[in-house]
């Protein structure tokens, strides 16, 4: 009988809360504020801040940073609004900095 594998997933490196799913990365060619960081479509577990408007590489958005559930730990942010053309396919989607997160069955 074949094992069976659960999801690859992303958990929050201080407290390994599950917080995303590998299949939900959009991209790996991000930057966040400690270095590499992947775009995700969705992410859970997570709490919500506050919105602010901030001046990033691609220009302005608004976005609310993103914490673990469990810990509070910031894991990175929320593009709530993009205000160039180019960067509407952003909004309502996760940033998490590879550096706040690890890799769970793999």
């Amino acid at each position: 009988m074949a094992d069976l594998v659960g999801p690859r997933l992303y958990s929050c490196c201080n407290c390994r809360n599950h917080v995303s799913l590998h299949d939900d990365i959009i991209s790996k060619a991000f930057q966040g504020r400690n270095g590499r960081a992947f775009l995700f479509s969705h992410a859970m577990n997570i709490v919500v801040g506050r919105k602010e408007d901030r001046h990033l590489m691609t220009g302005l958005h608004t976005v609310a940073d993103v914490y673990c559930g469990d810990c509070r730990e910031v894991l990175g942010w929320k593009y709530e609004r993009a205000y160039e053309a180019s960067q509407k396919y952003k909004e309502g989607k996760f940033i998490l900095e590879k550096a706040k997160i690890v890799k769970e069955n793999w």
